[in-house]
């Protein structure tokens, strides 16, 4: 077990540094600048911003100091938001963004699970139909349609909930619904389709041969080598939530770190853009290592961590 957490550790590390090396390159050999202006500036002016914002030298150079400041926890300053830092825009919005994506997840989980195995276990029924009927509305109605109706009907007319912003807890109820939709019925389409073969398996026959009730075969039985593909699933879903969502951020008016992406590709901010993808592939990379470190806890077949 350790070896195979210090192996997936060193493969997390050099995951990492592929993508910061790719990125920074990409961003260096892109078209433009984040000092190119409608007046071109003076060369004087020019250079001491360069100076400044580490733009300066040869692009190995800039690689290498910037591989050298990313060690000490130093994602650089930003261009496009003077006098501020990577690491202070992060800090200021990303817990915003964490907050929504933990509501949105799990809304999204604890719901398509339950919606997945309840279609299962009433498969053939009304019940499943109606379900699975959801599921696909809930896939095809994009989020920027769902939030303002989301807020037409909660709180516009009915008044119960905040038409948007951020502070109190009622104020994410709704974009957690919005960024939620879909992936509830993703997730319960999967649920579903993976118990079904479960529930088939001679095993599960077993089990009901020897009287146990239904409930308990599908709890104790079926569902723990059903969430394996569930569970694979959610492992880059999180990641995903977890940094925010700029379609429902801007809907709701949250101040999280959605926006930053675009913003960062727009105004030629790379350090900006290379802390935003850091985060993001370093969470990705982190939950499928609890992913993969979960499946022989859920499935006893799976046993060695060859």
């Amino acid at each position: 077990m350790a070896a195979f957490a210090l192996r997936r550790f060193a493969s997390m590390l050099l995951v990492l540094f592929c993508v910061v090396s790719i990125t920074f390159f990409l961003m260096r050999s892109a078209p433009g600048g984040p000092f190119d202006r409608e007046r071109e500036l003076l060369p004087q002016a020019k250079h001491a911003l360069e100076v400044k914002f580490h733009y300066d030298g040869t692009p190995w150079q800039q690689y290498t100091a910037y591989l050298g400041r990313l060690i000490q926890g130093d994602l650089g300053p930003s261009t496009r938001y003077r006098n501020r830092t990577v690491n202070e825009l992060l800090a200021q919005t990303l817990p915003v963004s964490a907050a929504l994506g933990a509501a949105a997840f799990c809304l999204a989980t604890l719901g398509g699970v339950l919606l997945g195995g309840w279609a299962a276990v009433r498969r053939g029924t009304a019940g499943e139909t109606g379900a699975m009927l959801l599921s696909l509305l809930a896939i095809s109605i994009p989020t920027f349609v769902t939030g303002p109706l989301l807020i037409l009907i909660f709180a516009l007319q009915l008044g119960w909930l905040p038409v948007g912003g951020w502070g109190s807890p009622l104020s994410l109820i709704l974009p957690a619904l919005t960024l939620a939709g879909p992936y509830v019925a993703y997730i319960a389409r999967l649920t579903r389709t993976s118990m079904l073969e479960v529930l088939g398996q001679d095993f599960i026959r077993t089990a009901r041969a020897k009287g146990l009730a239904e409930w308990r075969v599908v709890s104790l039985h079926a569902a723990k080598i059903a969430l394996l593909p569930v569970i694979s699933f959610i492992g880059p879903l999180a990641a995903n939530l977890l940094t925010g969502s700029i379609v429902v951020e801007t809907i709701f008016n949250i101040p999280g770190a959605g926006g930053f992406f675009v913003n960062s590709i727009q105004n030629r901010d790379g350090f900006l853009l290379e802390g935003v993808v850091i985060v993001y592939c370093a969470l990705l990379v982190f939950l499928n290592l609890l992913v993969d470190i979960a499946y022989p806890w859920l499935d006893r077949r799976i046993k060695s961590y060859e």
